[in-house]
């Protein structure tokens, strides 16, 4: 089986990282081109996204109630790849629902939450 992992990360200001990935299967043979030109379209300058928006695990570096002045509640895009890894997103999307979902978001606005006071995961 074919399967694309979609790979992400928190950045903070002081360019801190913490990587993540979902791997999401592939059944309508979506081209990697093809999701990738969907997804820069989608995300604020072709990379930002609000991960919790899109049920996508965030990946922050910070505790709740201990953000710093570096923090934010931005997840970069990184890139997708083919890989023959089970899928392991917890709501069971192939990449062409996630890229319907993220452009849903996208169209309704982004929603930038302040980790000073929302509570992290």
């Amino acid at each position: 089986m074919s399967t694309i992992r979609f790979n992400y990360l928190y950045r903070d200001a002081g360019n801190y990282k913490n990587w993540g990935s979902i791997v999401l299967s592939n059944q309508e043979k979506l081209p990697l081109d093809a999701a990738r030109l969907r997804l820069r379209r989608a995300l604020v300058d072709g990379y930002l996204f609000v991960a919790k928006q899109v049920r996508i695990p965030e990946r922050f570096l910070f505790r709740a109630g201990f953000a710093t002045s570096d923090d934010h509640c931005y997840h970069e895009f990184d890139g997708v790849e083919s890989t023959t890894e089970v899928p392991d997103d917890l709501h069971s999307r192939s990449i062409a629902q996630l890229l319907s979902e993220i452009e849903r978001e996208s169209a309704r606005g982004w929603i930038a939450d302040d980790p000073h006071t929302s509570p992290a995961q």
